[in-house]
Parts: structure tokens; sequence; C-alpha cells
């Protein structure tokens, strides 16, 4: 082992790094132990928020078609002063779109 310091990682705020250096060795195991545990915590809080937000993507309309995927989103066009509604989704670079229904009259 050395006997010069570490140096801290660059991404650690200078304020935490000199509060750190004033800390005994027993607090540093306690803070490491406590960092730790708490990057698996909030590791653990994004992957489920991220499998949640899935599941909501997951569950398609009843009137959505099966060639429309799940994430695409009703818009309103309007050809020859009338209305029309359009499933639209993007694939890559492009926006796609699929006729739906006309727009009602009360709308």
């Amino acid at each position: 082992m050395s006997y010069e310091p570490p140096t801290p990682p660059a991404e650690l705020p200078t304020d935490i790094v000199n509060t750190l250096n004033g800390y005994s060795p027993d607090q540093l195991q306690h803070v490491a132990r406590y960092a730790e545990a708490l990057a698996e915590h909030k590791a653990r809080e994004a992957r489920l928020e991220e499998e949640s937000e899935d599941d909501e993507i997951d569950e398609r309309p009843d009137d959505l078609p099966d060639d429309v995927p799940s994430k695409a989103t009703i818009t309103i066009k309007e050809i020859n002063d009338n209305r029309y509604y359009y499933w639209q989704w993007r694939e890559g670079d492009r926006v796609k779109s699929k006729y739906k229904s006309p727009v009602s009259p009360d709308e």
C-alpha cells in the first residue's frame, strides 16, 4: 500500500473531498458502506421506474391496430378542410402515420 493519499475522482465535488479528508478511518468505513448501499438502492429504484414505464407502454389501447406500435399517439390532420385522426409514431428518423377515423363535427 502506498504512503501517498489516494487521488479523488474528478467527478467528486471538492467540498465532499474536503469533508471526507477530515474524517477518521472508522468514519470513512461507515461512509463507504453507506455510499455503496445508497448506490444500490438508487440503481434499483431507477430499474423499477424504467420497468414501470415499459409496462405502461405495453398496455395497448383497444382500438390500436396490430400494425401500429403501442407507443403511437393520435394526431389530427386537416386535409381539404376536413379533419382526420391519425395514429403517429417514430421509426428511426422517420415519422410514420396511419389513418384512424374522421374527427366528429362536434369536436
